[in-house]
């Protein structure tokens, strides 16, 4: 007979814990301005037959700016604990104000198609965006969730077809 024992989230996928743990960045450029922001809210999947990433911004970030004149964007990952403080550090300064691969002490890199990514990472997903919606309050079937947003701002929703998975050797 089978039998079966219960695992977490994290031990069943990386991507549970790649994007909720140990977060992720969001690239964007708008051909001229180009910004990176932290994440942990996230998935990756199969849609419309197409391996996708999906991702939620907040329509205050510098960020969605960028990447609602975008085609693509891209959604990077790091390896253990050394780059904490320069996710932390993401997450925390806009880059309206300052270049925050430079402050966060990243080097910037780029795709073919100029998408930015940090050269540090392990992984990038290079990203095509394929549909966007932005999260409604009436939509919420748990109203618990609500809490997320006591002060507004829903999250737009991006899915994103994958298009390229860089791994660093």
């Amino acid at each position: 007979m089978n039998t079966f024992h219960p695992i977490s989230t994290t031990e069943f996928d990386g991507a549970f814990k790649r994007i909720g743990k140990d977060w992720m960045l969001i690239g964007a450029s708008d051909g001229t301005a180009q910004n990176i922001m932290t994440a942990s809210w996230g998935c990756i999947g199969v849609l419309w037959n197409k391996p996708v990433a999906v991702c939620f911004i907040r329509p205050e970030r510098h960020t969605y700016t960028l990447v609602e004149q975008a085609e693509r964007l891209s959604l990077s990952f790091f390896e253990g604990e050394d780059y904490r403080a320069a996710l932390s550090y993401c997450g925390r300064v806009s880059g309206r104000d300052e270049d925050k691969f430079a402050g966060a002490a990243l080097t910037p890199a780029q795709s073919d198609n100029g998408v930015p990514y940090p050269a540090e990472a392990s992984i990038v997903l290079l990203c095509k965006k394929l549909y966007a919606d932005d999260l409604k309050e009436s939509a919420f079937l748990d109203s618990a969730l609500l809490s997320n947003y006591a002060s507004g701002g829903y999250h737009r929703m991006y899915v994103c077809e994958i298009e390229q998975v860089l791994q660093k050797d």
